[in-house]
């Protein structure tokens, strides 16, 4: 099979054997991850979507794929609309558009280690109306089909030291078996990969850009645990490192320990878990109690250690950043560049730290065009030259052992025009009116975002993304749980307030279809506030990420007095910091660079 039209043939071939008359593919694996192992990548094999989050559904005479506003180009540009109808949500839906196209009376099969519990709910009830029946299978016939499915990573599991993690494993397995007391249930299951390594202190690569390895975990209110992972992945180190509290079994004997829970309550996050695993739990006469993982707050507000490590992967990776700046201002106005030959010399400036791990994401390198898709990937089909008359925007990050990094910067090619100025100005007013923002405890993201979009706003111009995502310490560069971004979004999740230690993104943009895009990213820190004369300690945020804006595509007819001010604050303090991490001429470009701005 060599084309995406031969393997929807062959699924649809497959289903007729197995009695199904549809099936529904998502972009996840058995853990819930945003980012999945090359074995889990169901959807994009079958399709050839790239993107990084979207969901199809296939009938014997029709199929859709399902993307949000992010995608919208690129899934047109990927999947072919000869054999895949573009569905847009949150307008439409899996279920909506299931309940419009599959006869009465239909069997529409799914995978229940790759769906949460709720959603198949939601969709079993929206389809029962139109006598459309949903059928969890025992094997995905994705897998029957897909010869040459990659293997799970073999990569062995590393230590996150104290000295890095700021707290041991064994106290924050005390936390929850103090949490299970105090919901009165016998144990916890994590699945999710990077609540596992946080809690364990450990680390792996067994999914691209994200350091977690693939493994469950059970916790019981004893404080011991249960670590279910390939034993070839566990070294003297990691071993001597778990303890005995730590109990190790294969990853394959994790189905069959669910049943063990007969009379027994077991705390499950319905959000993190798929259903299968709450099925299991049930099936072998436990009960189940559908609580959020107790991780995810403490993981997301990082402690003192954790956060002067993000301080220090930061400097460093914005030094590494900075010097690519430099080169890419030098080098593409000269020509014989492409989004591929800058992505590659950005990679060598990082690596040339010797301490990067990672990437943290796909570095989205876009010129022209390509910048306007939020979540543009280049590819050798993709590559556009970087010519004169272009905006070029980078997007990437690295992963460190101290910290994660994400920070997005654009650079004109040759001067801009007006009109990119004024665009750049408007995103930036919007980047500095949420980086000074400050708020009372129990403020959301969704409360927050409306203030980077102002500028936009009062020129009638928006972008089709959240604003802010929560950052991982040497870990998912995509955390939650807590979000910037409009209620409803998608991606967005339920409101949750920002609390001090948590890092977020402050990501505005703009996007002119077919022409460029615009995206300023710098990581903020939540920290205390307290104003003179004010009643109540507020919280605000401290800029993480320190890299020179681009002074040539800010118009500062548009800036206020106050926003100039931030402008040359933030430079002052970019320049000082990065300058003993820099060569002379390095230093002495970014000193030009980060002159005040003119009043």
């Amino acid at each position: 099979m060599t084309t995406h039209a031969d393997r929807l043939a062959a699924l649809r071939a497959q289903l007729a054997t197995v009695a199904l008359d549809g099936f529904i593919v998502p972009l996840t694996d058995e853990h819930m991850s945003e980012y999945v192992g090359s074995y889990a990548q169901r959807l994009a094999w079958l399709t050839g979507f790239a993107g990084s989050a979207g969901c199809a559904a296939v009938l014997a005479e029709h199929a859709a794929i399902f993307t949000d506003g992010r995608y919208t180009i690129q899934v047109r540009e990927q999947v072919d609309a000869a054999d895949w109808d573009y569905v847009g949500v949150p307008e439409d839906s899996v279920a909506g558009w299931l309940a419009g196209h599959a006869p009465a009376g239909a069997r529409i099969g799914y995978d229940p280690w790759l769906h949460p519990r709720g959603t198949i709910e939601e969709w079993r009830t929206a389809l029962a109306r139109k006598d459309v029946t949903l059928v969890a299978v025992a094997a995905n016939p994705v897998d029957a089909i897909w010869h040459d499915r990659p293997v799970p990573s073999p990569a062995p599991l590393i230590v996150q030291p104290e000295a890095l993690a700021g707290v041991a494993s064994a106290t924050k397995r005390a936390a929850v078996a103090d949490w299970l007391g105090e919901e009165r249930a016998d144990a916890f299951v994590v699945a999710a990969l990077d609540s596992i390594a946080w809690l364990f202190n450990v680390r792996g690569s067994d999914v691209e850009h994200t350091p977690v390895a693939l493994s469950y975990a059970i916790v019981h209110a004893d404080g011991t645990a249960d670590l279910f992972v390939a034993p070839e992945k566990l070294g003297g180190a990691v071993r001597e490192h778990l303890g005995n509290a730590v109990r190790l079994h294969d990853r394959t004997a994790f189905a069959d320990a669910l049943a063990q829970f007969a009379g027994k309550t077991v705390a499950i996050d319905p959000a993190l878990t798929v259903a299968a695993i709450f099925d299991a739990v049930e099936a072998g006469g436990g009960t189940t109690l559908a609580r959020r993982d107790p991780t995810v707050v403490p993981r997301a507000c990082k402690n003192p250690v954790e956060i002067a490590g993000h301080r220090a992967a930061s400097l460093r990776d914005s030094a590494a950043v900075t010097r690519f700046l430099r080169w890419i201002a030098d080098a593409a106005p000269r020509g014989g560049q492409t989004e591929l030959s800058a992505a590659a010399q950005l990679l060598r400036f990082r690596e040339q730290t010797g301490l990067l791990r990672d990437l943290s994401f796909d570095t989205i390198s876009a010129t022209g065009p390509n910048g306007a898709l939020p979540h543009y990937r280049v590819t050798e089909e993709s590559n556009r030259a970087i010519e004169r008359g272009q905006l070029y925007l980078i997007d990437s990050g690295g992963q460190y052992d101290d910290g994660t990094t994400d920070l997005t910067r654009v650079v004109p090619i040759g001067a801009p025009t007006p009109e990119m100025r004024d665009r750049y100005t408007r995103v930036l007013k919007g980047h500095i009116a949420l980086a000074t923002a400050v708020f009372p405890h129990g403020t959301t993201g969704a409360q927050l975002d409306a203030l980077a979009r102002g500028a936009l706003w009062q020129a009638g111009l928006d972008y089709a993304h959240g604003t802010g995502h929560g950052v991982g310490s040497f870990l998912s560069v995509h955390e939650g749980p807590a979000r910037i971004a409009k209620p409803g979004y998608p991606g967005a999740g339920p409101s949750e307030p920002l609390r001090p230690g948590m890092i977020l993104s402050n990501e505005p943009g703009y996007y002119k279809a077919g022409a460029y895009g615009i995206r300023i990213e710098n990581l903020l820190l939540v920290v205390p506030r307290t104003i003179a004369g004010g009643e109540a300690e507020m919280l605000a945020f401290e800029t993480l990420t320190l890299a020179p804006l681009d002074p040539d595509l800010i118009d500062t007819a548009l800036l206020s007095a106050s926003e100039r001010h931030w402008v040359d604050e933030y430079h002052a303090i970019v320049a000082r910091e990065l300058a003993p991490l820099l060569d002379e001429a390095d230093r002495t470009w970014l000193e030009s660079r980060c002159s005040p701005l003119p009043a």
